[in-house]
């Protein structure tokens, strides 16, 4: 017997997020969309993981594309909702690691999804 999906969650978008993600390839698009929805419904895509170095559970899914990395950076247990905080394009030539301006702006971000969350 096949598994019902939970009710989908509100999906929130801070900031520029959903900006950022609307000019990236429609393909990446695809894939980060997809994943959104997946953590709506309490589901994990298969690319996210965590992000290391935060209080709550941020979650990072990436797609790649031949004009390079796109992540997208959310938070799932705050409240009834799924809070999306960043949306970006991975430059760096080097290395995997999330650059630091990134995470300075997923940190304010997480401030503010709390401040929504009322927690």
């Amino acid at each position: 017997m096949p598994v019902k999906p939970e009710e989908p969650r509100k999906l929130i978008w801070l900031v520029d997020s959903l900006v950022r993600l609307t000019g990236f390839p429609p393909m990446v698009r695809k894939k980060l969309g997809f994943a959104m929805y997946q953590a709506q419904i309490g589901q994990r895509h298969e690319s996210a993981k965590m992000l290391d170095g935060f209080a709550e559970t941020v979650w990072q899914v990436r797609a790649d594309d031949p004009g390079g990395t796109y992540r997208a950076v959310y938070v799932v247990q705050l409240g009834e909702a799924v809070y999306v905080l960043h949306a970006f394009q991975k430059k760096a030539t080097s290395g995997i690691a999330t650059p630091q301006r990134e995470l300075d702006l997923i940190r304010q971000r997480l401030q503010l999804a709390r401040k929504l969350a009322g927690k």
